[in-house]
């Protein structure tokens, strides 16, 4: 994913409401649960970190990825954004193929 891809995706992560809250239970199997779901609708999420969380924000980020097999767009403060093409709901994935450099 190139640096264009990115931005469009964060620019919309921007009016994105949490849709996953990570609390004082922290990292969990059924948080993979609820991303995969998550992603079945969507392919864009955002996921919170309550600041109750004792985990790091790196470690939780990299749990959610290697368990949903999704893509690490952002993190800022305790809010996570991750990306996984969806083929049902294809309309960032069609449009972030446009933003690909033609050489």
């Amino acid at each position: 994913m190139n640096s264009k891809q990115r931005a469009y995706l964060r620019k919309l992560g921007q009016t994105l409401e949490p849709l996953i809250r990570v609390g004082k239970d922290g990292i969990k199997p059924t948080l993979i649960v609820s991303v995969n779901d998550a992603f079945e609708t969507r392919e864009l999420i955002k996921v919170k970190m309550l600041q109750t969380v004792e985990d790091e924000k790196k470690s939780v980020a990299e749990f959610l990825i290697t368990g949903s097999e999704c893509e690490l767009i952002h993190i800022l403060g305790g809010t996570i954004l991750l990306y996984k093409p969806n083929i049902k709901h294809n309309d960032i994935s069609t449009y972030l193929r446009g933003l690909v450099k033609k050489r």
